[in-house]
């Protein structure tokens, strides 16, 4: 895997951002591609919470998608905002809400930090 040899050679900078601020882990989470997101997670280094210029982070994104994997992984470092709002007030529960993701909206539901009041 190419992103394995990078970050082994210390050749990557995980939190570098693209033109829209997307960082690789958010990329990489809004594709749902677990095992690069768990590469990413393990270096310690990558910022779960960054954002990109729409105000989302990398959980709010694999819940759009219904990227169940990966957001166990991230609901998994204990250090994701379960509760992050993007640019228009939305959190990854709404986005896997409104587009039908049950799986997921149930495990954002467990985290038992999940705020279900939030309005966009």
């Amino acid at each position: 895997l190419v992103v394995k040899l990078l970050l082994e050679a210390g050749k990557a900078d995980v939190n570098s951002k693209d033109i829209e601020s997307r960082t690789p882990l958010l990329r990489a989470a809004e594709n749902g591609h677990e095992s690069v997101v768990r590469l990413l997670l393990e270096t310690g280094e990558a910022d779960v919470n960054s954002k990109d210029t729409e105000g989302r982070a990398p959980l709010s994104r694999a819940a759009e998608n219904g990227h169940e994997p990966v957001v166990k992984l991230l609901l998994g470092t204990s250090k994701a905002n379960v509760n992050s709002q993007d640019n228009k007030s939305r959190t990854p529960l709404s986005w896997a809400a409104k587009n039908g993701h049950k799986a997921v909206v149930k495990l954002l539901l467990e985290t038992g930090e999940a705020y279900v009041n939030s309005k966009d």
